[in-house]
Formats: structure tokens, C-alpha cells, sequence
């Protein structure tokens, strides 16, 4: 972990409360423990109005960034919520279980839970497991969630590549949203949260290999998420759900 992020990524504590959970932070990621700003790295990691945040010197007044465990803007809030638009129809309106392989800030795992699914959410990298652990523990505390009895998605801190193999079931549907290089020049087409990311983490250079894992787990289907301009993973996929700067490709296994 040090030498993925070293220079790059610290953990920040400016109140001196809160430095055991941050000391703890610190150790469980193998990262520097700074405590105050200017911060050397680039990146650093603290908590922040309840939140665990990953902040950048421009987002230091901003907020940060944190895992959104709140519906999307035109999601409907109730639960279950509708299963509506190309990602319902991508994934299969009689699935139920879904292992998303690729978590990354979690909020296509958290559209398929608000939506009834039953899902498993694989994160290779410590530092995302970090940001959704926190996230989930927000999602078990709000009312709502509490007064419907309702369980969060499982978080498996391991690359699906691994984990996929070891699963005791059989997921009727493996979800893939791989990191690529961007085409596009920084703008506001690139999110904040997705350039991070890429700052951070890089590409997923293995995502063929992760396919051919999802295409050997997944009983009736492989969901995979796209760029506009990406290249399909593996073959002509049986269905192409093409969104304004995104698609989905659908490989069923009874096509």
C-alpha cells in the first residue's frame, strides 16, 4: 500500500479527539498520519462531518469526497424502487442477485440494492474499501433503512478475479464497470471522483481477465458498463443499451 501511494496519499487529523481513529486509519492502510495543512501529499484521507472523506488541496473548502450512500438525483426514493431505464434493462428485471465487481464509489451496487436487488460488491483497492465501509455504515443508520429491517450489500475487500472464484453461490448476474484510460481532456465530462480515481489508482489493465472470471460465475448473465468510445471487452456483446456518453453490453449465457 505504501509504495501505491507513497507520495501521493496521506491520512490528515486536525482534531486531536479523533486521533486514535485516525492513528488506526493510518496503520490499517499502511499510510503517513499528517496533522495539519498544507498536508506534502497531494491526496489525504479524514474524517469530516460524519463522513470519511478523501480530499485534495481544491476540495479541501468543498468537502471532499465520500461515498453517497443518498439516491441519485431522478431516483426514486422509495423502497423497492422502480426497476426503470437502460441499467433495470441491462441487468435483468427478473434478476435478483447481482455481484458488482467492480465497486469503485459504490453507487451502482447502491442503485441495484434500492432497487430490491441482492447484491455482493467486490473493491480490490484498500483505499475504496475504506470510503464504502464508511458508506455502508451510514446506509444502516438512516431511518428508513432501519425501519424496513433491510441488510447493506456485502463488502468484499479482494479482487473479484480471486473472489469470484471462491463465491458459495451462483450469482444469476456479474456487473463490470472497469476504469479506462480517458479520451477525452480534463472538463466536466471527467468527474471529479472518477479523475481521482484514475490519479489514484490508474486503469484496469486485467479487465479481459475479469470477464472471462464473470462469464464462468454468472448463471444467465455479464453486465458490462462503457465509455461511448470503449472498444466491447469480449466479442459482439447479445444486446448494446446505449446511453448519452455511456452503454451497457449485455452477454447472456443463453443467448
Amino acid at each position: 500500500m505504501l509504495d501505491a501511494y507513497s507520495g501521493k496519499l496521506a491520512v490528515l487529523c486536525l482534531n486531536p479527539e479523533s486521533l486514535t481513529a485516525h492513528q488506526v486509519l493510518a496503520e490499517r492502510l499502511n499510510l503517513p498520519l499528517r496533522a495539519s495543512l498544507p498536508a506534502l501529499e497531494p491526496y489525504f484521507l479524514t474524517w469530516r462531518d460524519g463522513c470519511l472523506k478523501l480530499i485534495d488541496h481544491e476540495l479541501v473548502k468543498q468537502g471532499g469526497l465520500y461515498v453517497d450512500v443518498m439516491p441519485r438525483p431522478g431516483e426514486q426514493r422509495s423502497w423497492p424502487a422502480p426497476k426503470d431505464g437502460l441499467f433495470a434493462q441491462a441487468l435483468g428485471r427478473k434478476t435478483q442477485t447481482v455481484v458488482d465487481a467492480t465497486t469503485g464509489w459504490g453507487q451502482d451496487s447502491l442503485h441495484m440494492f434500492r432497487m430490491g436487488l441482492d447484491v455482493w460488491c467486490f473493491e480490490r483497492s484498500p483505499l475504496m474499501a475504506e470510503l464504502l465501509s464508511d458508506g455502508w455504515r451510514r446506509l444502516a443508520e438512516l431511518d428508513w433503512f432501519i425501519r424496513l429491517g433491510l441488510t447493506a450489500p456485502m463488502l468484499i475487500a479482494k479482487s473479484a478475479i480471486l473472489g469470484l472464484t471462491e463465491l458459495n453461490f451462483t450469482p444469476e448476474c456479474v456487473y463490470l464497470d472497469p476504469m479506462f484510460p480517458a479520451k477525452r481532456k480534463k472538463s466536466a465530462l471527467a468527474r471529479k471522483n472518477m479523475r481521482v480515481l484514475h490519479e489514484l489508482l490508474g486503469s484496469d489493465d486485467d479487465k479481459h481477465e475479469l470477464f472471462e472470471v464473470a462469464w464462468q460465475t454468472a448463471s444467465k448473465r455479464v453486465v458490462v458498463k462503457l465509455p461511448d468510445y470503449a472498444e466491447p471487452i469480449s466479442g459482439t456483446p447479445n444486446q448494446r443499451l446505449q446511453g448519452k456518453l455511456l452503454r451497457y453490453d449485455v452477454y447472456l449465457k443463453n443467448g
